[in-house]
Parts: structure tokens; C-alpha cells; sequence
């Protein structure tokens, strides 16, 4: 064998190229040659777009340190795996949410309990810490939860069951010291959710119609603590009064808090990643911020591994049988909307049209101007910005666009007035500071860590589509697309994920939740999978399947190899990726001697435990 000459390495690459990664990584345990050739940057750099399937103009990820590190990276360290089915609900699991520092997450279920969560135990499973039913303060259920900046406080969010049979909404808000009920807030209609402006303040939604098509949605601001000291204390105030026209309403309100981000988890931008690196490059030597480089984490702490595992999935499409829980209005009995609904097919199309002439001619003189520094410079102030970013519409009562509202520093609190001036000019409608229109039923938000990028599930109208009547909207697709929005600049990337689908109509689709990653976007859908992406390269990369429709899904944010999903078949389950799976299984190591002396004691006082190591190695 020694005098058969080798192979040039240029031959041993070309097939190479010819190869799967598993059979290179085989091939390279054969010899010192092919073990060289088998980590070759080019070969790997072809490895990789071909087996993603990512267009060349895609590039590597900026804070990449080679081709064949990347690859193990989206194959390794991908939250596929799932360790743990937790049963304790007895109904559809609609929403998970994380504490900020990953230790505890909450779930919501029709069951109407919102439980809490351990996330830190020392066998690396998850155990139920609190459980607590709302039915005694008269829910339907619980739909969504979120914990405050601090992780003291938990807003959980549920359907209220009034009078009538009427379907309005409340905000609890839950102490995490002893699980006592400190406050409930009125939020109405029930899909506004609501969520934390800071650490004492929560953002809910009221609504009053004005009209058979035509309302104004108040969102006020509420302390927490409701113990007012005196009576000059305010717990509540109006943040905004903003007008809908054509039966539409605010829904899904959420904070951005948008720093000047110039170190940003992720750029989509490709051409400002190129210009990024081209100004780097001409600094040379000199000491300066590089805005595109970030710790992509994953394999540095465990040792180099010489193989992959295979991960098979199913393409299984079904079609779920479920109640409406986000989309629909809330039927008031005696309320302009009902009468609105049941004259659908009636033929009142022109009192329609005329009704919504009218509330816009009423919103043009009654409404407040625009802030002209957000409208003519939208990303170029230096300082940080907080938004109230919210679905609403124009068109019809599908919610079809982004509002954003500016939140400004004097507004934060509850001190002061609680109507303020409006009442005293004939300005009483705010007005919206930017509106992005999806074009499609938006079924979902999720906001990146860093409060770049809005991602938002939608389900598209077909190109063209005009609308005539508001309460009959176009048909929308079974693709849901995931839109991504720079809320630096306040425009949609032009590029949208795809892959996950939905079924029920226009009239009784739902909310989806989905969430966002340093790396990874994850959202649920009604095929029974739940599904994730890669930010940077716009790829799939894995679906998870439960037997019923997925409504939520939950990144650690200590830890995004560790992944939620809430399902319809009442069960939540926990992912991890193969790394940690394989970390998790692999038995601790002896801890090695601190010093010389502590060494040669060893060695003198268990010759034979040497010997035994020595053989497993392979040694004599």
C-alpha cells in the first residue's frame, strides 16, 4: 500500500464534488490526505448551496468562519429533535411565551388555565411549576400571556363571557412572587391581545362604534398595580383614539422599542451587508464598529464531530376542523356590527360606500396631523424610538395593514390628565404615523430580539383584486407568506418566506403565532407542522409535526436551540436541536488533575485504573 502512489489532491476533490456531505465526512477518515481535502472551503462552499438550495447570489452569512462550519451549523443546530410532550392541558394550546431570561415560559389554552413553566431543571426537562383557571372570573378561555421586562409580572390575555352571550375581552395581570391576582383590564375586541409598554404599564384596547361601518378604537395605558394611593393617582389613560372605517378594527397591538441599531442582530439587507464590508475593508487596521459581526454560537464549545444524522419528515396535508379564535369581530347583541352582518347580501353596498365617504370626510377634519419628522425622515433620527405597531385596514374588515403609532417619553405614564387636551379642540382622532399594507388577511406578528424586523404571517388576496364591498373581501390563499418589514427604515424587504399553509376561509381564519430567533424565524400552521426558517438564507430548514393544528411557537431566548410548539391536540412539545441532544447523552468526562503533584499521586495510587484507560484508547 505505501508504494502505490496517491491520488492529486485536485482528484481527490473533483470526486469529492460528486459526493453527499455524509460519504465526504466518511471519506475523510480514510487518510491524512482526504482528510485534508474532505474540509477544502471550496468544496464545501458547493456542498452547501446545493444541498440548501440557495441561490449564489445569497452570501455566506457575515459572521460565518467557514463554508463547512455553516453547514453543521443549519444542520446541527436546528431544534428538530423533540425530547418532550407535555400533557397537562386538556384543551387546544393556543399560546407559549418565554420569561426575557428563558427560565420560566407560560401556555394558554381553551382549557381557560394559563400554567407556568420550568425551563432550567438540571436533567434539561421541563416541569410544571403553577397552574391557574380563570373560569371563576367568568373567561372562555385564555388566549395569550407575556411577561413584563423584569419576568415579576405575567399579562395574560382571555376571551370574557358578559351578558347575552357577548364576547368581549380582559387583561389579568398575575404576580410571579406568590401568583396573586393584582389587576383586570378591560380589552375589547378580545383580539387586541394586549401587551407590556415597560415594567409597571400595560397597552389594552377598547372599541365604540360610531356607525354601521364606521368606529374609533381607544388604546389606553393601565398600571399594573391598581392600588391607588390618593385620589389624584391615575391607573389609567388614553394613549390613542384612532378612527376605522369599513368594519374594520385594531387588533394585535404590540411595543417595538427601536434603538439606533447600529449593532443589529441580522442585516437582510444583501446590498448593505456588501457596502458594510467594502467600508471595512477600506478602514484596514483601524479600530472601528462593525455593525455586520455577531456571535453565531452552536459548535465551538464541543468537539469537532465527523458525521451528521439524517433527519427525515413527512409531507402529510390536512385540513383542521377548528373554531375561529382572532379573526372574527365580536358579535355584541344590539351592536351596528350585527346589523352590519346580517345585511351582507341585502343589497346596501352604496349605504356602505356613502357611510365610508362620509367617516372619511369626518376623519380628514377631526383628525390630528402626522408627526412630519417620522413621515419625512422615517429611519434617519439619531435617537432610540418606541412604536405601537398594530393590525388594522382600509379596505374591508380583514386586517389587511401594519399601523404604527409613535409612542413618545411623555406618554409612558399614567400621571397627568387622563384625557388630556382633545377634548378642547375639534382634533380628537389620531392619526397614523406610517401604514404598511400586506395586501392579504394578516394572521400573525412576531418581532425580532433586537426589535429590527417585524415578521408577519399573512395569507394572500389575488394580484389585481379590487374590493367593492367591505364586508365581502377577496378570497385569500392556503399559502401562508411570512413578510419581513425593516422597522428602521419602515419598508418591507422584498422577500417573503414560504412554506406553511392554511385552509378555513376568510371569515373564520385565526391567529397564528410565530416567533423570532437571533437566527431563526418559527411559525405554526394548520397542516399540523410547525415549521422553521433561516433569517439570513431564507431557507426552511425543519418541520415539526403534532397531530392537530400548531397555534404557537416559542424560542428560548437563552438558548435557541431549544424550541416550543402548542398544538390543537392539546400537548406542547419541546424540540432541541441534535447537538445538545447529543451533549445531553454523552457521559461526563474524569476531571483532569490540577497540578503535577496531584498527577504523579494518581499515577502511584491506581496503576491498574491506567493501564484500563490505556486500552481503551488502544494503547499497549
Amino acid at each position: 500500500m505505501a508504494d502505490i502512489p496517491a491520488l492529486p489532491d485536485s482528484l481527490v476533490l473533483e470526486i469529492f464534488l460528486h459526493l453527499p456531505h455524509n460519504a465526504v465526512l466518511s471519506a475523510g477518515l480514510t487518510c491524512h490526505q482526504w482528510l485534508a481535502v474532505s474540509r477544502d472551503e471550496f468544496l464545501w462552499r458547493e456542498l452547501f448551496y446545493s444541498y440548501y438550495r440557495i441561490p449564489r447570489a445569497v452570501p455566506r452569512h457575515p459572521a460565518a468562519v467557514s463554508w463547512y462550519r455553516e453547514f453543521k451549523r443549519l444542520y446541527d443546530c436546528i431544534p428538530c429533535v423533540e425530547v418532550q410532550t407535555l400533557r397537562e392541558h386538556h384543551d387546544q394550546v393556543l399560546h407559549l411565551a418565554f420569561s426575557h431570561r428563558g427560565q420560566r415560559f407560560s401556555s394558554c389554552s381553551k382549557d381557560c388555565t394559563v400554567k407556568l413553566w420550568d425551563a432550567e431543571r438540571s436533567d434539561g426537562t421541563i416541569s410544571l411549576v403553577h397552574s391557574s383557571s380563570m373560569r371563576q372570573y367568568n373567561w372562555g378561555y385564555t388566549q395569550f400571556s407575556q411577561f413584563n421586562a423584569d419576568d415579576t409580572l405575567l399579562l395574560v390575555s382571555g376571551v370574557y363571557l358578559g351578558p347575552h352571550h357577548c364576547s368581549s375581552g380582559e387583561i389579568a395581570v398575575i404576580s410571579l412572587e406568590n401568583y396573586t391576582l393584582l389587576s383586570r383590564v378591560r380589552n375589547k375586541p378580545y383580539d387586541v391581545f394586549g401587551c407590556w409598554l415597560n415594567e409597571t404599564h400595560l397597552i389594552s384596547g377598547n372599541l365604540h362604534w360610531i356607525g354601521n361601518m364606521t368606529s374609533c378604537s381607544v388604546l389606553w395605558l393601565n398600571k399594573a398595580f391598581q392600588d391607588v394611593e390618593s385620589e389624584n393617582v391615575n391607573v389609567v389613560k388614553r394613549l390613542f383614539k384612532i378612527q376605522n372605517i369599513n368594519a374594520s378594527t385594531i387588533r394585535t397591538v404590540m411595543v417595538a422599542h427601536c434603538r439606533r441599531h447600529d449593532s443589529p442582530d441580522l442585516l437582510l439587507d444583501y446590498e448593505a451587508q456588501s457596502q458594510a464590508r467594502a467600508l471595512a475593508q477600506q478602514a484596514g487596521q483601524r479600530h472601528q464598529h462593525q455593525p455586520l459581526l455577531f456571535d453565531l454560537g452552536g459548535t465551538d464549545s464541543e468537539e469537532e464531530q465527523d458525521g451528521f444524522e439524517d433527519e427525515g419528515d413527512e409531507d402529510e396535508r390536512h385540513q383542521g376542523d377548528r373554531k375561529p379564535l382572532a379573526a372574527h369581530l365580536p358579535q355584541v347583541k344590539h351592536s351596528p356590527l350585527d346589523h352590519v352582518i346580517q345585511g351582507r347580501r341585502s343589497g346596501v353596498v352604496e349605504e356602505r360606500e356613502l357611510e365610508a365617504r362620509v367617516a372619511m370626510l369626518m376623519g380628514q377634519t377631526h383628525t390630528k396631523h402626522t408627526d412630519p419628522v417620522l413621515s419625512s425622515n422615517a429611519g434617519g433620527e439619531p435617537e432610540d424610538k418606541t412604536y405601537l405597531l398594530f393590525t388594522t385596514g382600509s379596505l374591508t374588515y380583514s386586517p389587511h395593514q401594519i399601523g404604527i403609532k409613535r409612542i413618545m417619553p411623555d406618554q409612558m405614564t399614567t400621571s397627568g390628565p387622563v384625557l388630556g387636551e382633545e377634548r378642547s379642540t375639534d382634533e380628537f382622532f389620531d392619526s397614523l404615523d406610517h401604514v404598511i399594507d400586506i395586501h392579504g388577511h394578516i394572521i400573525g406578528m412576531g418581532l425580532s430580539p433586537d426589535h429590527r424586523y417585524l415578521y408577519v404571517n399573512s395569507r394572500a388576496w389575488p394580484a389585481g383584486c379590487k374590493i367593492s364591498d367591505p364586508m365581502s373581501p377577496p378570497p385569500i390563499a392556503e399559502e401562508i407568506d411570512l413578510h419581513v418589514i425593516d422597522l428602521k427604515s419602515l419598508r418591507e424587504e422584498r422577500r417573503s418566506l414560504r412554506a406553511h399553509r392554511a385552509f378555513t376561509p376568510n371569515d373564520e381564519c385565526f391567529f397564528i403565532f410565530l416567533d423570532v430567533s437571533r437566527d431563526f424565524v418559527a411559525s405554526g400552521a394548520e397542516d399540523k407542522h410547525g415549521y422553521i426558517w433561516d433569517r439570513h438564507y431564507n431557507i426552511c430548514l425543519a418541520k415539526l409535526a403534532h397531530t392537530d393544528v400548531v397555534n404557537s411557537v416559542a424560542f428560548s431566548p437563552a438558548d435557541q436551540e431549544l424550541l416550543l410548539s402548542a398544538s390543537d391536540d392539546s400537548t406542547i412539545k419541546v424540540w432541541r436541536s441534535p447537538r445538545m441532544v447529543r451533549l445531553a447523552q454523552t457521559p461526563p468526562r474524569a476531571p483532569r488533575p490540577r497540578n503535577l503533584l496531584a498527577s504523579l499521586l494518581s499515577r502511584r495510587g491506581a496503576p491498574h485504573n491506567l493501564n484500563t484507560s490505556a486500552s481503551l484508547n488502544g494503547r499497549p
